[in-house]
């Protein structure tokens, strides 16, 4: 699947925003703290990956009634379903220069990871977590993502690449008082996708 910037300017896949707020003290102090362990970006990519995807639980797999959006309320909270990861993920990687998209797949609900570009071309990583019969690992060698979608079950990869969360996306989870109500209003198809 060849995947689609869905803006043409390569800075905007480094822009922090409202969501992806790297310029947030606990991103800033968090995306330091590994770029201490890591010899090049490379290093640095995996090693965030691996913090999100380890030790920040999914919320759903931990029981956590919290919802959580903005990646440093993800970071400070530690929680977060897949969404909140991407975006938490999205903001480490963004803070130390690695341009940093948000993409999709359907499921039975839509299911949020990031890609990162390196050498030219997007990779995409899912920061989920890993759980029995979920393994997803950090590569820019061929996708090792949590879920692989099943065409004939009506399930699909997005090929689009966002700069910003889908509107759809953050719009249930500002919404959300808790993580139950979410999970009733998780979108189930993404609008204006390819």
């Amino acid at each position: 699947m060849e995947l689609i910037q869905n803006t043409p300017d390569l800075s905007a896949y480094l822009a922090a925003d409202e969501v992806i707020d790297h310029d947030h003290p606990i991103v800033r102090e968090a995306a330091a703290r590994l770029a201490k362990e890591a010899a090049d970006s490379y290093a640095y990519a995996r090693l965030a990956f691996e913090f999100v995807r380890d030790t920040i639980p999914h919320s759903q797999d931990s029981g956590d009634l919290r919802v959580t959006w903005r990646a440093s309320d993800v970071l400070e909270q530690g929680t977060g379903i897949c969404y909140a990861k991407a975006h938490a993920l999205a903001a480490l990687l963004r803070a130390e220069d690695i341009p940093t998209a948000l993409c999709y797949q359907k499921f039975d609900e839509v299911h949020g990871l990031v890609a990162v570009r390196f050498n030219g071309a997007w990779h995409r990583q899912d920061p989920r977590g890993n759980k029995p019969g979920v393994d997803a690992q950090f590569s820019l060698d061929g996708e090792r993502l949590a879920f692989t979608p099943d065409p004939e079950s009506h399930e699909m990869d997005y090929p689009d690449l966002y700069a910003e969360p889908h509107p759809a996306v953050l719009s249930v989870l500002k919404a959300a008082p808790d993580r139950p109500y979410l999970w009733k209003t998780l979108p189930t198809a993404l609008r204006g996708t390819r």
